[in-house]
């Protein structure tokens, strides 16, 4: 019995970290279909998130076979090692022990993240770090606090702060002016950066597709096969029903 509320207490806590608390999560409307944007989510994946972070249950080539990269470009422009070879796992350079001495602990694997945290989760995440001069990366995030990385994407999104900002509740169809009103604890860019909002909100959405894609490749496959399991189920149905009726008949 011990042993079981033992777990309970380590489960628990593991699903309210996932979840992101009481912090609000935008919804990501994630779309394994569109290829379009899986290329683009791993383009900035291998630019900017791969330095620290591996894949390594993935493979190149598989990732490329999925998202219809050709062979050639996937290896010139997302693979950084020229020692890499195609059919070779999404490892990369950094040992374990340069990764604690540098960050204190090894950035984790990121195949199976968003099953852990949910794209919800990631996608508030990638959005919310606000400037924090007492850490160590001078970063914050609102969604994981006192959170131990950079903001590896400051300078697409810009300078970002928390505190009181004036913030758009509605909008004026005569003037054609946004409606404000003061909000206290919000974010607020104070310089911009690279992307406009919504160029960025853009490029997070297509990053976070591409970690979905990643925690679970044969998704749309499995998908796709549901649909033909309960069709087959749906027709077999007929049949056994009717043997059933003929086997019990003369049953009284």
């Amino acid at each position: 019995m011990k042993k079981i509320f033992a777990l309970i207490a380590a489960v628990i806590p593991a699903f309210a970290l996932a979840s992101g608390g009481d912090v609000h999560l935008d919804k990501h409307l994630t779309d394994l279909t569109d290829t379009a944007s899986l290329q683009r989510g791993a383009q900035t994946f291998a630019n900017y998130c791969m330095g620290c972070h591996a894949t390594s249950h993935a493979r190149y080539n598989r990732v490329a076979r999925d998202l219809e990269i050709p062979e050639k470009l996937m290896m010139e422009n997302l693979v950084a090692d020229t020692d890499k070879r195609f059919g070779d796992l999404m490892t990369i350079a950094m040992t374990t022990e340069d990764a604690k001495q540098w960050f204190g602990a090894p950035p984790p694997d990121l195949t199976l993240v968003a099953r852990v945290r949910r794209p919800d989760w990631l996608y508030t995440y990638l959005r919310s770090f606000y400037v924090d001069s007492s850490r160590p990366w001078g970063v914050n995030n609102v969604v994981f606090k006192d959170v131990g990385m950079p903001h590896v994407l400051a300078g697409l999104q810009g300078v970002q702060m928390r505190g009181t900002a004036q913030v758009a509740v509605d909008f004026d169809t005569l003037t054609g002016q946004e409606i404000t009103e003061e909000h206290h604890d919000v974010l607020y860019l104070a310089e911009e950066g690279t992307l406009s909002a919504s160029e960025y909100d853009k490029l997070v959405f297509d990053l976070v597709n591409f970690l979905t894609y990643m925690a679970e490749p044969i998704a749309v496959e499995r998908e796709r096969l549901g649909w033909w399991v309960l069709l087959f189920l749906a027709i077999f149905f007929v049949p056994v029903y009717m043997l059933n009726k003929e086997f019990w008949r003369d049953v009284k």
